[in-house]
């Protein structure tokens, strides 16, 4: 009769690990040492196995549970009475190998007897620990290559059995010398990894890493996959002082970025990982963080600069400890045949660190990051992820089987850094369509029709697209249209010019800088067109100050320069200013402040020609005035038709906050102001 039994987590060393993917689900008949759940530590992932065969009654953990060795993770249907118990006793001594067992360092340092010093430097050789027995495992990935500077437990090789994948550390800090295997190639417990520069004398054991000393009782001949602990008994600390410059890291193909906050001062003692400063892309705020601890003895930058990737930004005093050997050391086998003093001398599973802000903010109309499912990666390879934000669900493994690779990694921060987050197509694409719940395009192959040429967007295009799209689908769009008299705008402007061109003065009044007076002009009368909705929807903020975008065509794209403060400004300082920001949107020199801040946008076509449009809202702006091409038109003044200068309006606005009638009457006041510009003095 069939036989309800518990399923605990084995022996796994002592650490607390992660549930990181569940392999099997309620209902599925499992085989023994089929894979139930993976785990993960700081050092490995690994598989937790079913002890026996039979049916998964219920499962006790989800992914993202802490669990460690005596959990209860699932309950089994087994079959007959001869099923093993699932006790965490009978676990460590059923056959099914324990995924992780904390072991000795692989090479055992000597304790001192006297006065300890450094020494020249020498070369040492690194091999394989202890890896539970496994041989001929394969290598998936090389982490260092000849000249890499390490830390002591930097990975340096990725080993994959049937059950886990596994880093194997470093026990020493130092300068790699010479790699001795490739990916690809299998190794045991033992096989020279590389050759390994120290500084200083190396632990007396260092040539004995592969010596039967690493395979001591307290190495349970069931686990498959071990972790290297610190090493047994290091010696004397001597304490190495280094002065190190921070540079700005890769950060894409962004050059010149700003500098817009720099969050500590000379002095501080900075912890690794803390934010130094924060730069600003056109696409995204991030912070640059200390690689490593220590004093902050200089900063080079400040806010407004501009950096790049090299750029040194500051110094660091950093402390690192050797440890040095005395000459006479009693035999390592001596000291590593104790098994309670190593289990006590086994370093304690590191504190995770909280994971880092994803340099790449997630842009909201491209919906919510779909997770693919499982994901197969290494424990070096997560924890760069986890340190870039990066969800390894989207990245494509270029690995074997499709494992994620480091590179694969750096590639993906290096793609998203350089493009938006969105793309126009992405809320259609991925099915959300911003509330619409539109159909995805057809795939079109146009090539079968005739000639094509596939022409990259502008970076410009690249950027407003995926804006554009999330305000035409998220604001309910009207457009009022209307016309303003410009005969006497017109007259006057052009007496001003020929005034100013007598005097040979360095500026030309536009009817662009008369239409911005005027939008200033009504903008005070109905001041519903200078507010924002908040971002719950449930308030208006209301702006006190009257900041005009005005839509600039440029080679690339169009950009959208804000002029701060129109309502205090006279027409001749206006124009100059207009006329400056226009030069340098078209030479690509504006700011992203220089954009940022409008209240109101206007966007004229005067110049080109056509009669009307519908412009599209600038959000977080509520409106937008479109200005098409004057033509004279015959108007009835009650007694005869007289020839007018018409100008056509297209005023687009935000119905969730305006409504058609007030809209309609800030366009009759605003044509009216330009019909009679005098009224702007009022």
């Amino acid at each position: 009769m069939a036989e309800l039994k518990e399923v605990f987590v084995p022996d796994i060393g002592g650490d607390e690990v992660q549930v990181i993917e569940i392999c099997a689900a309620v209902g599925d008949t499992l085989a023994a040492e089929e894979s139930i759940l993976t785990v993960e530590s700081d050092k490995a992932t690994m598989d937790i196995p079913a002890p026996f065969a039979g049916v998964l009654a219920e499962l006790k953990v989800a992914v993202g549970d802490k669990v460690s060795e005596g959990t209860l993770i699932a309950l089994i249907q087994a079959a007959g009475a001869s099923a093993q118990a699932a006790a965490p006793v009978a676990q460590a001594a059923a056959p099914a190998p324990a995924p992780v067992q904390a072991a000795p360092a692989p090479v055992a340092a000597a304790p001192a007897t006297g006065a300890s010093k450094l020494v020249e430097t020498k070369v040492v050789e690194i091999s394989v620990p202890d890896i539970g027995g496994d041989t001929d495992v394969s290598v998936i990935e090389v982490l260092v290559a000849a000249g890499d500077k390490i830390e002591v437990d930097a990975g340096l090789i990725t080993l994959e059995t049937d059950k886990a994948t596994m880093d194997v550390p470093s026990p020493f800090a130092g300068v790699v010398k010479e790699v001795k295997v490739a990916v690809g190639d299998k190794v045991s417990q033992g096989s020279l990894v590389i050759m390994l520069e120290v500084g200083g004398a190396a632990p007396a054991a260092a040539q004995q890493a592969s010596a039967p000393a690493a395979s001591t009782p307290v190495a349970q001949a069931a686990s498959s996959v071990t972790q290297a602990a610190a090493p047994v008994a290091p010696v004397a600390a001597v304490p190495v002082v280094a002065v190190k410059e921070i540079q700005v890291p890769d950060i894409g193909d962004a050059s010149n970025v700003d500098v817009i906050e720099v969050l500590v001062s000379v002095g501080d003692m900075i912890s690794a990982d803390q934010g130094l400063i924060t730069l600003e892309t056109d696409k995204a705020t991030m912070e640059v963080p200390a690689p490593f601890a220590g004093k902050l003895l200089s900063l080079t930058v400040k806010v407004g600069d501009k950096v790049s990737q090299g750029s040194v930004i500051a110094t660091i005093e950093t402390t690192s400890v050797a440890t040095a050997s005395a000459g006479i050391a009693p035999a390592p086998v001596a000291q590593a045949a104790a098994p309670a003093p190593v289990a006590q001398e086994a370093a304690p599973a590191p504190v995770a660190a909280a994971p880092s802000r994803p340099p790449v903010p997630h842009h909201p109309s491209a919906g919510a990051p779909v997770s693919t499912g499982a994901v197969h990666a290494s424990p070096a390879v997560r924890r760069l992820a986890r340190e870039f934000g990066v969800d390894l669900t989207q990245v494509t493994g270029s690995g074997r089987k499709g494992r994620i690779m480091k590179e694969d990694v750096q590639a993906y921060v290096k793609y998203e850094l350089s493009r938006p987050k969105a793309t126009a197509a992405t809320s259609v694409a991925a099915g959300n369509g911003g509330g619409l719940q539109v159909i995805a395009a057809p795939k079109v192959d146009f090539s079968k029709f005739g000639e094509v040429e596939e022409i990259p967007l502008s970076r410009i295009q690249k950027i407003s697209g995926p804006n554009l799209h999330r305000n035409w689908v998220t604001i309910p769009h009207v457009t009022q249209f209307d016309e303003a008299d410009i005969t006497e705008m017109e007259e006057f402007r052009k007496q001003q010019n020929d005034a100013a061109a007598k005097k040979k003065a360095d500026y030309k009044i536009t009817p662009l800088v008369f239409m911005m007076k005027a939008v200033a002009k009504t903008l005070q009368q109905f001041p519903v067109f200078n507010s924002s909705l908040s971002s719950d929807g449930e308030s208006l903020i209301q702006k006190k100050y009257y900041h005009i975008g005005v839509a600039v065509d440029t080679p690339n794209g169009l950009v959208v320069p804000v002029v701060r403060n129109v309502d205090k400004k006279g027409i001749i300082e206006l124009s100059r200013e207009l006329a400056d920001i226009s030069i340098r949107a078209r030479d690509g020199k504006l700011k992203s402040a220089d954009m940022q801040g409008s209240c109101f946008t206007i966007s004229s076509l005067g110049g080109i020609g056509g009669t009307a449009f519908t412009p599209i809202v600038n959000y977080p702006d509520v409106a937008i005035l479109g200005v098409s091409k004057s033509e004279i038109k015959p108007k009835w003044n009650g007694k005869e038709f007289e020839p007018k200068l018409m100008l056509p309006l297209s005023l687009s606005y935000d119905h969730r906050v305006i409504d058609g009638a007030m809209a309609a009457r800030f366009s009759v006041t605003l044509s009216g102001i330009l019909s009679d510009i005098r009224t702007l003095i009022l």
